[in-house]
């Protein structure tokens, strides 16, 4: 804190992260067997999970399985927010058969978290 009690913007702009998870703009990830990485856009924020959706031909739908747990990066809804690795499972997948996203999955995402509620790196 600097003279005042208030606190600078440089310094809250360079170590400030998200706060939550409706603050996530996108996700981007790498499952097994494919060495780039994919971006998707966070679709839906119903804590505790985050839903991005998959075309059903995506290369990427085959390798994602319930219960995985990979390393992914999140990336803000505010560019001065660096993006955050956080390990993440995989809740649901799910197939859309109607409506706006037809031919798509909503995969259900988790960033996991220890017993006392700090996100895990």
């Amino acid at each position: 804190m600097e003279a005042y009690g208030a606190e600078s913007k440089f310094a809250r702009r360079n170590s400030a992260y998200p706060k939550s998870m409706g603050q996530f703009y996108s996700v981007e990830f790498s499952p097994r067997g494919i060495s780039v990485p994919y971006q998707f856009k966070i679709w839906d924020v119903s804590p505790p999970f985050m839903y991005v959706l998959v075309k059903e031909y995506s290369a990427i739908l085959s390798r994602l399985k319930v219960g995985d747990i990979l390393n992914m990066k999140y990336y803000s809804t505010d560019s001065v927010y660096r993006p955050e690795c956080r390990k993440t499972a995989i809740r649901h997948i799910i197939r859309n058969d109607q409506g706006r996203f037809k031919g798509h999955y909503l995969v259900g995402l988790e960033i996991l978290k220890t017993q006392d509620g700090k996100m895990i790196h």
